[in-house]
């Protein structure tokens, strides 16, 4: 199977950190730097915590969920993420699983790291369709 078609098929989804886990979410990745709020570690199902491909600490910050800043975080996210070391990392458990579920706990549900992150790796998968 070549790398191409290894990834076409795959399916990325989102979901916050709070929603119940479903099987159809396949295999759930936390994609924050920091741990959910208010939930313990022993009840939360998920199969890897990615902090490393959250956001830098200085970046977090600077865009503190203001909505006037998105499409410069998005910029300036995508930098980081295509310097990322872990993003080969999200991209090997992209091709090992048919669905990937991208958890985060952002109130906002369309401005936030795991938005920028499905986008990106989608991105990758169509540009080696």
């Amino acid at each position: 199977m070549s790398k191409s078609s290894s990834l076409a098929s795959k399916k990325i989804k989102i979901k916050r950190a709070y929603e119940p886990k479903e099987k159809s979410d396949g295999f759930r990745i936390l994609v924050d730097g920091l741990w959910p709020r208010g939930i313990k570690k022993e009840n939360f199902h998920v199969d890897v915590w990615l902090k490393e491909i959250a956001p830098s600490p200085e970046l977090r910050k600077w865009f503190n969920h203001d909505v006037e800043k998105w499409k410069q975080f998005k910029i300036k996210y995508n930098a980081e993420l295509k310097h990322s070391a872990f993003t080969e990392q999200i991209l090997e458990e992209t091709k090992k699983h048919h669905t990937i579920t991208l958890v985060y706990s952002a109130k906002d549900e369309k401005h936030n790291q795991a938005v920028v992150i499905k986008e990106f790796l989608e991105k990758i998968m169509n540009q080696n369709s």
